[in-house]
């Protein structure tokens, strides 16, 4: 057959293939088909979404010399085209799988890429039988990589038998081993909420513990609950040689595949009684808090000597306040000999503060921005609700005093003042009803998170919420509960918030606990009331939606944001690389202190005042936030009157902008780019053998019929709400469309029977629409089912070919331009 009359892959398999497979390269463990770089947008409108196929990406070929390190990638092309036409797209792969070699192909022979410039040439030209082994191109990339034998021996080890890492994954994990293994002693990740980070610390670790190039290792994180999974999940394979550095753990629940939730056991390194550390793990888990309180606790760490851990995993390594750096600080200069690896969503880079001058500039950076493109996080649809008295300000009256006496001081109060020096508790009534209207619009049993501005402030929010949800609180009281650092009951329920097989709590009320480190896979909704001045602090929150769960129904989540604090989307900042420009003296924390606006007030609390666990002051004296004697911090009105003052959405758009968009101008933008005209539209719709076919169709092109019609607000057929939006022509109601086709008489060559059916499928459609007269179950719905069994009904026309042709003939009178 003449090779310009086959396909692309007929091209890879008879020719491109067998190339590749003469040359060395093993079909079941170096040569991958059809390698999956991008999985698909995710593009969100209304209240519901699609995975946008002209963003998947996958390479032809991947080719990897060991299981985990990718080396080239092969881009293939019909013959029809120039042997070189896939040369783009090879190099825009291998950049993001980080490989020097490419490699393009009409099946004629290659063009091959070499980034190395091992032969002092860029690209050449090869023949088929010409195409490298495994083993030159290896030789070639040690050597641009300037690996010693001792470096090869690391890098070449191969992953823990777990999941297959992502490429993002991939090049995190081998970047930071390569470092390692090159005897680099810090080094930073940034890797976005969600992506896996602490599955990428585990292969890190399982590597370079492996292959003898670390054997001691030290993973610290901040919070007991991502110790416990940390245990039980990722880090499941090092069980036997892994304990936990604590003497108070418990046993841990664990989720299986099928829901099963067991108590799994984790091994203590700590003596309960004695405090004595059992030295004869190898990895190690602990809370920096863990280590590092009381002297005894204090104790824990120093019984290991100075030199004994090879590798410290430092998770979360932007967090901590200036207590907690010292802590840090403290472990990382006991330890100094080991090699310091953090892994951060957010690293801090201000006048004040700098993970990279400690760490060095990120060795990888996987961004929110990236994730969302990629497909691999949830991209979010914003709600920006202005109340009146936010935008405008308010003022109070001469003399006016709040509800326990004091007198209002007399100045015009605005957004930044709301609930840290005024308290409106009409205002958190209005934020609880619309909360509870979306809630009600959408799914009323969607986890939301409600960012508060603090302690009192989560603590009104959840009453106002209860009674907003008053008919489901009234049985099931923690459908709201609030989650702060002083509420022993409700940091009980944060385990049951973030697990998807719980039920409640629905919705939580907070301020800083559950900013980051929540794993809340299945968080839908996330509420901003409150002044975010840290872009490290608004990532942070943002990234407890970011989760992508198809398999549990969660593909995108909604931002309420009554703050304005979605602001920060526009800013340079919220996705940038980070600038070092942090220089501490020797007496100041290695691992830097949080900004100035990481605390929901300005400067630091006055000295004595007592500070709660997630940021909020607690006041004594009336609750309000007062106190006993003096000047009140807040002021409490109850029946200062608070509205809406404007209401809009807004969408990511294809470049990972925030934009105000209507549902209308999208789908015209759409359609018009499927259809550029009416004509061709209507020749679309009136081929189509069943329009539910060609609706299903359009919603996967991002045209979302329901969401629209609800937009428009007119109960009109598909065909005429589309062609009024994208080509502006008047349309019809359903029952309009139905009198037209009654008045017409056109099925008097059916007998009795068949012209009662139609008659009812025509008053049918005028009630329920096209989609139901379409279904197979049509004939089973009353009144039909009152003219006779399906059976009868199709026996009526003569046979199903007969009805199915009556069926046509309906819906092509429907759709008819005839008046």
């Amino acid at each position: 057959m003449d090779k310009k009359q086959l396909s692309e892959i007929d091209i890879c398999e008879k020719f491109i293939s067998p190339a590749i497979a003469l040359a060395g390269w093993n079909i079941h463990d170096q040569i991958f088909r059809e390698y999956p770089l991008r999985v698909g947008r995710v593009t969100v409108r209304g209240n519901k979404s699609h995975r946008d196929q002209s963003t998947v990406l996958r390479a032809d070929y991947a080719l990897f010399y060991k299981s985990n390190i990718p080396i080239a990638v092969v881009e293939a092309k019909d013959n029809n085209k120039a042997i070189g036409a896939g040369m783009a797209q090879a190099i825009n792969y291998a950049d993001l799988l980080g490989v020097p070699f490419s490699f393009a192909s009409n099946g004629d022979g290659f063009v091959f890429r070499d980034a190395t410039l091992a032969d002092g040439v860029l690209e050449k030209n090869l023949t088929l039988d010409e195409f490298p082994s495994p083993q030159e191109l290896w030789e070639r990339y040690c050597a641009w990589k300037g690996w010693t034998p001792e470096v090869r021996q690391v890098t070449e080890f191969d992953y823990a038998p777990s999941k297959t890492p992502r490429y993002y994954q991939m090049n995190a994990i081998n970047r930071t081993v390569e470092a390692i293994a090159q005897g680099q002693k810090r080094a930073m990740l940034v890797m976005a909420t969600g992506t896996g980070k602490t599955y990428t610390a585990f292969q890190i670790i399982w590597r370079l513990w492996k292959s003898g190039a670390k054997k001691r290792i030290l993973f610290l994180a901040d919070r007991n609950i991502l110790i416990d999974q940390t245990m039980v999940n990722d880090f499941r394979p090092f069980k036997g040689a892994m304990a936990k550095l604590s003497p108070n753990a418990k046993g841990v629940e664990r989720v299986d595949a099928q829901g099963k939730v067991t108590v799994e056991d984790v091994d203590l390194a700590v003596n309960k009684t004695t405090k004595l550390v059992d030295k004869s793990y190898e990895i190690y888990l602990s809370l920096y808090q863990a280590v590092t309180g009381t002297e005894d606790e204090r104790n824990i760490y120093k019984q290991f000597s100075p030199d004994f851990f090879d590798l410290i995993v430092i998770d979360e390594c932007h967090r901590g306040s200036a207590d907690e750096d010292s802590a840090w600080r403290e472990i990382l200069r006991y330890f100094g000999s080991a090699a310091h690896v953090g892994l951060t969503a957010t690293p801090k880079e201000t006048k004040d503060v700098s993970n990279s001058d400690y760490f060095g500039d990120p060795i990888y950076t996987y961004s929110l921005k990236q994730g969302i493109e990629d497909g691999y996080l949830a991209p979010y649809k914003v709600v920006r609700v202005d109340l009146d008295k936010d935008t405008f300000g308010w003022r109070p009256t001469q003399g006016m005093t709040d509800k326990f006496g004091h007198v209002v001081e007399d100045r015009v109060y605005n957004a930044s003042d709301m609930n840290r020096k005024l308290v409106l508790e009409k205002r958190d009534q209005v934020v609880a009803a619309k909360i509870t209207e979306y809630l009600k619009a959408t799914d009323r049993y969607a986890k939301t998170i409600v960012f508060c501005e603090d302690i009192d402030h989560a603590s009104r929010m959840r009453q106002a919420l209860s009674n907003s949800n008053a008919d489901i609180c009234k049985d099931n009281p923690k459908y709201v509960v609030q989650i702060t650092g002083d509420n022993a009951e409700g940091k009980l329920e944060l385990d049951n918030f973030i697990d998807p097989e719980k039920t409640y709590p629905v919705i939580a009320t907070t301020s800083k606990l559950m900013s980051t480190g929540v794993d809340a896979q299945t968080c839908k909704l996330i509420v901003l009331d409150q002044n975010i001045k840290s872009m490290t602090l608004f990532k942070q929150i943002i990234g407890r939606g970011t989760r992508l769960r198809e398999d549990l129904g969660k593909t995108w989540f909604t931002i309420i944001d009554f703050k304005r604090a979605t602001d920060n989307f526009a800013d340079p900042k919220f996705d940038g690389e980070p600038v070092q420009i942090y220089e501490p003296t020797p007496d100041q924390p290695v691992a830097p202190p949080e900004q100035p606006g990481d605390t929901p007030f300005p400067g630091n609390p006055p000295s004595g005042t007592p500070v709660g666990e997630d940021g909020g002051i607690f006041a004594p004296g009336s609750g309000n936030g007062g106190t006993d004697t003096g000047e009140p911090k807040k002021y409490v009105l109850g029946n200062v009157s608070v509205s809406v003052a404007r209401e809009r959405v807004q969408y990511l758009n294809a470049d990972g902008k925030l934009i105000t968009e209507s549902l209308r101008d999208y789908t015209r933008i759409n359609l018009v780019k499927q259809y550029d005209s009416l004509d061709k539209f209507l020749q679309a719709w009136n081929h189509a053998e069943r329009k539910a076919v060609l609706m299903e169709e359009l919603e996967r092109q991002g045209v979302f019929i329901d969401a629209l019609a609800a937009e428009v607000g007119q109960d009109l057929d598909p065909f005429d709400l589309l062609l009024h939006v994208a080509y502006n022509q008047p349309p019809l109601t359903r029952r309009e469309r139905a009198n037209r086709v009654k008045k017409r008489n056109v099925f008097t060559q059916y007998g009795a029977v068949a012209r009662k059916v139609m008659d009812a499928l025509i008053d049918k459609y005028a009630d329920e629409g096209i989609a139901t007269i379409e279904s197979n179950e049509v004939l089973k719905l009353q009144p039909i089912s009152l003219i006779g069994s399906p059976v009868e009904i199709v026996r009526s026309f003569g046979g199903r070919p007969q009805y199915l042709q009556a069926l046509h003939t309906l819906e092509k009178e429907l759709y008819s331009s005839q008046r």
